[in-house]
């Protein structure tokens, strides 16, 4: 079973490279000072910003840059613009004060991005299908673009409460695209049980996803963490700021953390998650097998 495992993700991480991706997740160290160039409200609470300075690196389908506030809260956007483009595009929903924020950053206002860094690399690989909710067409449209460009076999479910609150509908490719509003009946009722499936969206979405294709090609990002089913409690240790915080069945180590340190980078409600990962530890989904979990780095 493991050797099976480990040579998928050879094989994936091969196909990935192939289109210039970055098959495992980077970390860019050094901060870049971006430029916001342009602004504009592309859905009804969506507002895009063009983000721009020099010699931007270089990114591909499915990575998202870290966003340094102002105020010293820290988060996570998608990239949704195209690669061979001079700035980096990113679309924030205002879901809560650090979303606000960045939205009320105007032409002209700098900021310290760090990244981009890419945790849900697109393989160009077909057949593939695309479902996205919501503001998870962020990730989603720079893949659908790459696949069109490629010539793969593809198609795009894009469901939401209505199209004035769905992002970049003018953007999609001619044809093979299903617009939903409200999301009634089958995702996936035409997907090759061989293929690829690429989602974002909330936690019901991936749910159906999940039931409707069982396979190791399904690749997702979720709006929040999986809901906790048998929990226990139990400790989690900052090392860095020598403090023990006691975690009950019902909650989560993201959850008590950010309690105690609100500043803590999570991106659960603005598309993707993965951006809590702290050395490896993802806090928001990660439980000890003991007792205890140690973060070493907080």
């Amino acid at each position: 079973m493991l050797r099976g495992l480990t040579r998928f993700g050879t094989l994936y991480d091969a196909a990935v490279l192939r289109i210039g991706g970055r098959a495992r997740p980077g970390t860019a160290r050094d901060a870049l000072w971006l430029t916001v160039v342009g602004r504009e409200e592309v859905a009804d609470g969506v507002v895009s910003l063009r983000l721009g300075g020099p010699a931007l690196p270089a990114w591909q389908p499915g990575c998202h840059v870290d966003l340094h506030l102002p105020s010293g809260l820290r988060r996570q956007y998608s990239l949704c613009g195209d690669p061979e483009d001079d700035t980096y595009r990113i679309a924030v929903r205002a879901v809560g004060a650090g979303s606000r924020e960045v939205q009320a950053l105007g032409v002209g206002d700098r900021i310290q991005v760090r990244g981009p860094r890419n945790a849900f690399p697109f393989a160009g690989i077909g057949p593939v299908v695309f479902v996205a909710g919501g503001i998870g067409i962020t990730p989603i449209l720079p893949m659908v673009h790459a696949a069109a460009r490629a010539g793969l076999d593809w198609r795009l479910v894009y469901c939401g409460r209505s199209t004035t609150a769905m992002p970049f509908l003018d953007e999609l490719p001619i044809g093979r695209v299903d617009i939903r509003i409200g999301r009634g009946g089958p995702l996936l009722t035409d997907a090759d049980p061989n293929g690829a499936v690429y989602c974002c969206g909330p936690a019901s979405m991936l749910a159906q996803v999940r039931e409707e294709f069982s396979s190791r090609w399904l690749h997702f990002e979720r709006f929040s963490p999986p809901p906790i089913v048998g929990g226990r409690p139990f400790t989690v240790e900052l090392r860095r700021s020598g403090v023990s915080l006691h975690v009950p069945a019902d909650r989560s180590a993201l959850d008590v953390i950010r309690d105690f340190r609100p500043s803590v980078a999570y991106s659960c409600r603005q598309g993707f998650c993965g951006t809590c990962d702290v050395g490896g530890v993802r806090i928001c989904v990660d439980r000890p097998t003991g007792d205890r979990l140690v973060v070493e780095e907080l």
